[in-house]
């Protein structure tokens, strides 16, 4: 049994002396956008509309016709399920929104200082990952996919034995993992074969 790294915990969440690192959480702005774009055109269009009532001018036709649907339709017709299928929908979307962080492309690192929050793009750390495999002796070329919780290496071998070729592997990526310094430090897999024969 593998003994853990400083601070860290038996699930791979590592804690700097801040505390603990959380998730980023994304801004969503297209939703948000949208969500106040329908929410001030509707609320818009009633206030033009009670406005012109007040003031003696006729309710507009969609506002008339829609409160005669309302008033003469069943619950159980086809148009008002459909509305109320999609207005849950659209609420569930919503709630998915609020609760979850997003940004699942940025990890965070461990924190140092209080005030300093830091991150680092899954796309970085895949490169900067396959640039420490590339490096391995044997190593003819390598993938690397860095999720959230798990790194994996794809690797081929045009010499030296695969089993030797896969143990330096292991031993370079998790330090080169360790080096990144995240606060939850990923599993990792490798794999390494032939390249196909022409």
């Amino acid at each position: 049994m593998k003994g853990a790294a400083p601070g860290a915990d038996p699930d791979g969440t590592e804690d700097g002396p801040a505390g603990r690192a959380g998730r980023f959480w994304s801004v969503r702005r297209l939703p948000a956008a949208l969500v106040a774009a329908v929410v001030l055109g509707t609320a818009g269009l009633f206030l033009y509309d009670v406005a012109a009532v007040r003031a003696g001018r006729p309710a507009m036709g969609w506002r008339r016709r829609l409160a005669h649907e309302l008033a003469s339709r069943r619950l159980d017709d086809v148009w008002i399920l459909a509305g109320a299928a999609v207005a849950v929908l659209a609420g569930l979307w919503l709630i998915a929104l609020a609760v979850t962080p997003g940004l699942r492309r940025v990890l965070p690192m461990r924190r140092e200082d209080a005030d300093v929050r830091a991150g680092l793009d899954r796309g970085a750390a895949a490169l900067v990952l396959r640039d420490r495999a590339m490096e391995v002796a044997g190593v003819r070329s390598v993938r690397v996919d860095v999720g959230r919780r798990r790194v994996r290496a794809r690797a081929r071998s045009h010499f030296r034995d695969l089993d030797e070729v896969r143990a330096d592997l292991d031993t370079v990526l998790a330090d080169g993992v360790r080096q990144l310094g995240l606060a939850r430090r990923p599993g990792l897999s490798v794999s390494v074969r032939r390249p196909a024969k022409r």
